[in-house]
């Protein structure tokens, strides 16, 4: 039997995980391999636009509304053949957002979904708060393999990131997954490079990819669908192949050693003065040219 690749994606609300998933995803897939895509957000929109903007039944939904439920009832087509999945959450205000990851990744293994599909890779796509129980399962159980988060130069996606890492050094003497790297998002800016760069070396990690904001992302999910799909040869589009082809190939992850809030507070204070100096810097030598 063959071994399904199994990562997670990581990150906080907003900082392009879903986006970042779906196209990883979407090259998989244009590589030939069978993929996954295992949405855990409460939102249940990881899996939008590999499937045209629609969005399908929660595991979680149909649960509520059948009282049992198999794992291909929720299991839907999206872009090149891509398995589309949404554990879903509880009812909004009632109960733990991380419980549908819980029940749909033990629904699937009880199952025997993935092997029954002969999958290559399984994407969870993660919101990034490890603070409840059922969003650090993917870690905790060993689910994952290799984790990966998404990131920019953000203080606070930044912070949570760090809040990752203390998750996976957490569990990562139990046989919890460990982390791949960081895939660094919005970096149009040299500052911005510089900045996840000092944080990844301050962690001891790698960064996978820096993936540049681009209006060819909202054009495409404008149309419901990736990059990969809807403007295959862009610029863009070949950024996430290469990150996806990294993702693909990889097989190294390591305990990251996360800052403390304290050491996480300095470090950003100073980053704040350097951005400072270089901004008034900046100003003066235009001044200069006038």
């Amino acid at each position: 039997m063959k071994k399904i690749k199994q990562i997670a994606i990581y990150g906080k609300g907003g900082i392009g995980k879903s986006t970042t998933t779906s196209n990883i995803s979407a090259a998989l897939s244009r590589m030939g391999l069978k993929v996954m895509q295992f949405g855990c957000d409460p939102k249940s929109d990881s899996t939008n636009t590999l499937r045209g903007g629609e969005y399908i039944p929660t595991v979680l939904d149909t649960l509520r509304e059948n009282g049992a439920c198999r794992a291909s009832d929720v299991i839907f087509t999206g872009f090149n053949g891509i398995y589309c999945v949404e554990a879903g959450g509880p009812a909004p205000g009632v109960g733990c957002a991380g419980r549908g990851i819980i029940t749909a990744v033990e629904l699937f293994k009880q199952q025997r979904a993935f092997e029954e599909l002969e999958l290559d890779v399984v994407i969870y796509d993660v919101l990034g708060d490890v603070v409840c129980g059922g969003f650090a399962m993917p870690i905790r159980e060993g689910i994952a393999q290799h984790v990966f988060t998404v990131s920019s130069a953000d203080f606070m996606a930044v912070y949570a990131a760090n809040n990752l890492f203390k998750g996976i050094a957490k569990y990562s003497n139990a046989g919890g997954a460990l982390l791949g790297g960081i895939i660094a998002n919005s970096i149009n800016q040299p500052y911005a490079r510089a900045i996840v760069d000092d944080f990844a070396e301050k962690t001891r990690t790698r960064i996978m990819s820096y993936v540049p904001r681009s209006v060819t992302v909202t054009q495409c999910e404008l149309k419901g669908k990736t990059v990969v799909e809807a403007a295959p040869d862009s610029e863009q589009a070949a950024v996430y192949t290469e990150l996806a082809k990294r993702v693909a190939e990889h097989e190294k992850s390591d305990t990251p050693s996360p800052l403390s809030v304290q050491d996480l507070r300095q470090w950003a204070a100073g980053w704040a003065d350097e951005l400072l100096a270089l901004s008034n810097k900046s100003f003066e030598s235009d001044g200069q040219n006038i």
